[in-house]
């Protein structure tokens, strides 16, 4: 079976923080992936490690980071539509 069947190319925009902790890595790139889980895959498949840092354990994308599509909140589940813009946000939080 063919894996790459059905994907799609999406750009992703990564945090300048995320970025930071991955050298190499640039703030805007265009993998090919079914879902948001599967561009994860491809963004770990580059970047070893970087999954860690956007889901946790159960699986599912950390608390403390937004993953958007077309301005709505997106899952690991989430179908991918060709040329969509994705955009990975961390939290902002303060006190």
């Amino acid at each position: 079976m063919d894996t790459l069947r059905n994907t799609c190319r999406v750009t992703v925009r990564l945090p300048g923080p995320l970025v930071d902790l991955f050298p190499g890595s640039p703030r805007r790139l265009e993998v090919e992936a079914r879902t948001v889980g599967e561009m994860i895959d491809a963004l770990n498949a580059r970047w070893p490690g970087m999954r860690d840092r956007l889901c946790d354990t159960t699986p599912a994308v950390r608390r403390h980071i937004n993953i958007f599509i077309g301005g709505e909140r997106a899952r690991l589940d989430t179908p991918l539509r060709p040329e969509a813009e994705v955009f990975v946000l961390t939290a902002i939080s303060g006190g």
